[in-house]
């Protein structure tokens, strides 16, 4: 069920976030308020997680500071407009120019891990970027990859793309800029978790142009459900994959959710105990890159 909102009209739901239209007809800003539903696999669960929304908002809103050149770096244009947020979703939604956005999902990977794991050992390459012999699981690459992605309509998977047919669909110098500026972002936040106890494996980006042309980063950035942040202390001691990739997002439920469904039908209700455990470890995430 959607929120009515003074001013602003839906337009749209996510899977985890809804976009609001000014009521006057102004095409310029959107309303994007993000809610506590959580996914997995493609399926929105039940119930959500309480509170998220207000936590991944606050750690969105906390980077775009950050790469705004709190971090001592250039500015990275952003799609906020600093407006104030209507009460009624204070805390968990942003006010955002109207972009032009590009159909590329920018994925940034500092670790193997994940799917990328999964086509290392079989053919030794992420994404078709072929990588040494000899890595694990959980493994630093020896530099960071982009591995573009095409996104793709609503209720079909995105597919991940070579930077070649990124070039097909944006351009050569706007795909040149989005390879490029998405590996800048990612070392600059990698560095800023490291020197506060954290790894960032991996993430993803989006972006879009506006009325003259400049990239911007949209959408959320950073967050828990966006990336994989791992305990550096873990990584670094840890005597197994899952005890060297401690994660601060989803994966409890993923975990969970795997052992305990088919993947047919409709999912199970997430118990209360794994419920508590991740909005935990968003919390936790929060704390340790803000305080």
């Amino acid at each position: 069920m959607t929120l009515e909102i003074p001013g602003w009209k839906h337009v749209y739901s996510g899977k985890v976030r809804d976009l609001y239209a000014p009521a006057d007809g102004d095409d310029s800003r959107m309303l994007v308020v993000a809610s506590d539903r959580v996914s997995a696999f493609d399926h929105v669960l039940s119930p959500g997680i309480p509170g998220k929304g207000e936590l991944l908002t606050t750690l969105s809103l906390w980077w775009f500071d950050q790469l705004s050149g709190a971090d001592g770096g250039e500015a990275i244009p952003n799609h906020l407009t600093g407006e104030p947020v209507p009460d009624v979703v204070a805390g968990r939604a942003m006010i955002v120019r109207a972009l032009d956005m590009l159909p590329v999902e920018c994925v940034v990977r500092g670790y193997l891990t994940g799917s990328g794991w999964v086509e290392y050992q079989e053919i030794g390459t992420v994404c078709g970027i072929p990588l040494p012999g000899g890595l694990q699981d959980g493994d630093r690459l020896p530099e960071p990859i982009y591995t573009p992605a095409w996104k793709a309509p609503m209720g079909e998977h995105d597919e991940n793309i070579s930077f070649e047919r990124t070039v097909e669909l944006v351009g050569a110098e706007r795909a040149a800029e989005l390879r490029d500026r998405s590996l800048e972002i990612y070392r600059r936040a990698a560095a800023t978790a490291e020197a506060r106890g954290l790894i960032l494996a991996d993430t993803k980006f989006e972006f879009g142009t506006d009325e003259d042309g400049v990239l911007r980063l949209a959408d959320e950035v950073l967050t828990s459900d966006s990336s994989r942040y791992w305990d550096a202390a873990a990584w670094q001691n840890g005597a197994t994959p899952k005890e060297r990739m401690a994660s601060f997002d989803k994966q409890i439920v993923r975990d969970w959710l795997a052992a305990n469904w088919d993947k047919q039908g409709t999912p199970p209700e997430l118990p209360a105990e794994i419920v508590e455990r991740t909005v935990a470890r968003y919390r936790e995430l929060l704390d340790l890159l803000t305080a």
